[in-house]
């Protein structure tokens, strides 16, 4: 152990291991095991990272190293072990704190990301890749193809993006392109992904945003029925299994198919790759249950024990989209969730504590140093919708422009008359227009017109 510490790679390859501390309930930074083989923890903060037990970032390496550090530990089982860069790992290690405070189906894959299964880990991940941790080196990838779109190792690194799609997975979110075709620029925005071309070279996948799946042409020979299709808009998962044929070859393929949430795509998986799990989150599945997700059925499961140690009940199915075991909540609990998930980061811009409490609390708040996609900065004004949970953005405070369209003071003589057709007991006898901000008779001619008797019926004064 004291040798992986005390070697000095190259900061950019060094993971560290984050740790879910069932005693306080918080992630903490791992230092040591002792000889008794207790795990010794410190807080997971910039200033202790000297603390902090470092490890190649290396696929290989670390595998190996973590089932060295695994045998080392009295019980290895009782933890919920979490990788992250060095430079990273204070903003990971709190993202990791909140989803396990606040479950939900996004929580859930970002946690993927970062999670280390151990022998006998109750888990939701169903992926063999998980286990196998990855599938592709950033050194197999063209990185000067790369660049054509924009896209550089660092950025990807940076966006926490990288990970996944060495592991065979998409990207967790939306990933800035840039698309140059010589006479024109295209910029998009899209997830991306890793494969293997029939020459063996790893290639990037670009899966753009599509503002519904086209159902209306058949899917590697599958026509859509209507149930097919409320079934993948309501909760992405079509729910059954079909025959697909493969445009290469013609061999049929039974697969399930399912909806990209982020990009409307249409994603097929074979039957015979899908992975069940003996056991989600504490209950154990008989061969009955499991049957069920491997023909891409929901199954409800009751007494579900989540990460923070808290009994929930949900449907769960397998989604050809993630290649695992998903989630499944209803729209209300849906609702609830994004409401209780305020973002404490914008745009890459985290919020200050008292930024955040103002924020949450519906108030506008100013942020500068946003940058856009050509990494040029720019600032703005954000407020948390508290209807839909979401985040509106403006470049002009929305506070203030609803103030300025409200009439000022010295407006509202003026509106009242010239618009809402009232009175004014100073300038009820005049005839003509009231002027901007004008409350009285501007000079002598309309003092005497004032001060004429009039004989029709007053209007009703305000």
């Amino acid at each position: 152990m004291e040798d992986i510490q005390n070697t000095q790679p190259d900061p950019s390859l060094i993971n560290i291991l984050l740790v879910f501390n069932p005693k306080t309930n918080k992630i903490e930074a791992v230092k040591t095991v002792d000889e008794k083989g207790d795990l010794k923890t410190v807080p997971n903060t910039k200033k202790n990272q000297n603390q902090f037990l470092k490890i190649d970032k290396q696929g290989d390496l670390f595998s190996n190293f973590f089932s060295n550090f695994l045998s080392q530990l009295k019980n290895p089982t009782l933890f919920n072990f979490f990788k992250s860069p060095l430079k990273e790992s204070e903003k990971i290690g709190k993202q990791i704190q909140h989803h396990l405070t606040h479950p939900s189906t996004e929580g859930e894959e970002f946690l993927k990301t970062y999670k280390i299964l151990t022998p006998n880990t109750n888990t939701m991940s169903t992926n063999p890749l998980s286990e196998k941790e990855y599938q592709y080196s950033a050194d197999q990838i063209d990185w000067n193809m790369m660049s054509k779109f924009g896209l550089t190792q660092e950025k990807l690194e940076k966006a926490n993006a990288l990970d996944p799609m060495l592991k065979g997975f998409k990207t967790n979110g939306l990933v800035p392109v840039t698309i140059n075709l010589g006479t024109a620029l295209t910029r998009m925005d899209a997830r991306l992904s890793l494969n293997t071309n029939d020459a063996g070279d790893v290639v990037i996948n670009i899966h753009g945003i599509r503002k519904e799946p086209n159902f209306n042409f058949k899917f590697l020979g599958h026509e859509f029925t209507a149930e097919d299709k409320k079934n993948l808009m309501e909760n992405g998962n079509m729910g059954r299994v079909v025959e697909l044929i493969n445009p290469k070859t013609d061999e049929i393929i039974p697969s399930v198919i399912s909806r990209d949430r982020l990009t409307n795509e249409l994603v097929a998986y074979k039957v015979e790759n899908i992975k069940i799990p003996d056991e989600i989150k504490g209950i154990k599945l008989n061969e009955e249950q499991k049957q069920t997700l491997i023909e891409g059925r929901a199954l409800y499961l009751e007494g579900m024990i989540s990460s923070k140690g808290e009994p929930f009940n949900a449907h769960v199915q397998f989604n050809a989209d993630k290649k695992y075991v998903e989630f499944l909540f209803d729209h209300k609990e849906r609702q609830q969730q994004s409401h209780s998930e305020i973002p404490k980061t914008f745009r890459g811009k985290a919020l200050s504590d008292e930024q955040y409490e103002k924020f949450k609390g519906g108030q506008t708040i100013y942020l500068d140093g946003l940058l856009d996609k050509k990494g040029q900065p720019y600032q703005g004004y954000i407020t948390l919708n508290q209807e839909t949970g979401k985040v509106d953005f403006s470049f002009q405070n929305p506070t203030k422009a609803r103030e300025q369209a409200k009439p000022m003071e010295g407006h509202k003589t003026q509106t009242a008359v010239n618009s809402e057709g009232k009175t004014n007991e100073a300038t009820k006898n005049l005839k003509e227009p009231l002027q901007k901000e004008q409350q009285t008779p501007k000079d002598k001619i309309q003092q005497a017109k004032q001060d004429k008797p009039q004989s029709r019926a007053r209007k009703r004064s305000f």
